[in-house]
């Protein structure tokens, strides 16, 4: 049986992932230093910790549910504790890419991430519909990629991160430079960032005099119309020519030319992964 120690087993993202390998044919030793950490876990799925060099040494991979942060700079502490072979996997690609991952060629470097569940789904479950995490009831994808280490660590480790994210539809294989291009340039730097654009203007909708359920209703609605003709999701679906236009004024007003070649240099990801890897 394939042995884990999963690091952060306490933490909010430690206890989904122990949640969802409870049962499993996996083997969980679970490590949280903190004393909140270890009562929280015990709570949820009552289990209990067990030392960290304890569970370090016995273990054929390594899940690190820790912080971007401190990822480097706990994978530094803890490489000289484990096996050749083992298996580390890193559920964010900021710190393999920003290069905070200790050299040791003996040694597997997997990086898995979730998509999160589609805006566009056939989820029926009302619980399922509530999940917008994913990794409870909703269906989502996931992104996996080898850093390093042989190709047959790679079955067994995205079969680790289907289980953490489960229910998973499809895992698609990348680079770790694909998953740092999709996390943090395209998910937050972009996506994110208009979410938010997004709510500030519908308040200031709201602030000139609109309803704020119509505000709200009317571009939500909207939002999801939209999404669906310019994904394709809706292929009959066209703009309007006043859609259009509006698009075309638009687009010079809010966004600053070569926005994109900014957001999406090599240069521009890197430095973003590594200020995440620096954050306080």
């Amino acid at each position: 049986m394939t042995k884990i120690a999963l690091l952060g087993a306490g933490g909010k993202m430690g206890v989904r992932l122990a949640t969802n390998l409870r049962g499993s044919r996996f083997d969980v030793d679970h490590v949280e230093i903190s004393e909140d950490g270890r009562q929280r876990l015990a709570s949820a799925i009552g289990v209990d910790c067990v030392d960290q060099d304890k569970a370090l040494a016995g273990a054929d991979v390594v899940l690190m549910a820790v912080p971007d942060r401190l990822i480097g700079k706990i994978a530094h502490s803890i490489i000289d504790k484990v096996r050749p072979g083992t298996a580390f996997i890193v559920l964010d690609a900021a710190a393999p890419h920003a290069g905070e991952m200790p050299e040791r060629p003996d040694v597997t470097y997997f990086v898995t991430h979730p998509c999160h569940p589609s805006v566009f789904n056939d989820e029926t479950d009302p619980e399922a519909k509530k999940d917008f995490f994913g990794g409870v009831k909703a269906k989502q994808h996931i992104v996996c990629a080898l850093m390093q280490g042989p190709e047959e660590h790679y079955a067994l480790c995205e079969e680790i991160a289907r289980t953490i994210y489960k229910p998973v539809i499809a895992a698609h294989r990348c680079t770790v430079e694909q998953i740092a291009i999709l996390e943090p340039a395209l998910s937050e730097t972009v996506a994110i960032t208009m979410c938010i654009a997004l709510r500030e203007a519908t308040e200031e909708a709201i602030r000139r005099g609109v309803p704020r359920q119509a505000a709200v209703e009317f571009v939500l609605g909207h939002i999801n119309i939209g999404l669906s003709i310019a994904f394709e999701v809706f292929p009959e679906g066209r703009f309007s020519d006043g859609a259009l236009h509006a698009i075309e004024q638009a687009k010079p007003q809010i966004f600053r030319e070569g926005w994109l070649e900014r957001v999406f240099d090599p240069n521009a990801v890197m430095q973003s992964v590594k200020e995440i890897c620096k954050a306080a």
